[in-house]
């Protein structure tokens, strides 16, 4: 079974938030929903996440920024913005989606994701995942 597909079968049948493979492992799965487990994913796998598959619930800018900050190979998205597209295509990432939407939404569903704000206007997925992880450590200090 390919990478992409195991993690595709995983994300579904376990109802995972988030499932990376590579060479057939599952390098790393979880349920936090958000940014978060995918931050985690990476202070955990490190670069050997790069090459990887990446199954994902959610998939806006923010997602889309650290598959291209940490060089994974292709993403399937349950639901996938445009914006997040418009990177993963800018990357040469292959993906796949579910449904294609404008915009990923707060959980209110009123106004823009807070991480999709915070890496608006980033030159490059280095300075995303910096503004993301600095977010993150910001929101627990709050």
């Amino acid at each position: 079974m390919k990478d992409l597909e195991l993690a595709k079968e995983m994300l579904r049948k376990h109802n995972r938030a988030l499932v990376i493979v590579k060479a057939g492992r599952i390098l790393h799965e979880t349920n936090a929903s958000g940014i978060r487990g995918f931050l985690t994913a990476l202070d955990k796998i490190g670069s050997n996440i790069e090459g990887s598959s990446v199954a994902d619930k959610i998939v806006g800018e923010a997602a889309a920024q650290l598959c291209a900050y940490s060089h994974v190979r292709e993403v399937y998205a349950v639901v996938l913005s445009q914006c997040g597209k418009n990177v993963l295509e800018r990357n040469n990432i292959h993906c796949e989606f579910g449904s294609l939407v404008p915009h990923i939404l707060d959980m209110k569903q009123t106004a823009l994701c807070p991480f999709e704000k915070l890496v608006a206007g980033s030159k490059s997925s280095e300075e995303a995942y910096e503004r993301l992880k600095r977010g993150i450590v910001s929101s627990f200090l709050v």
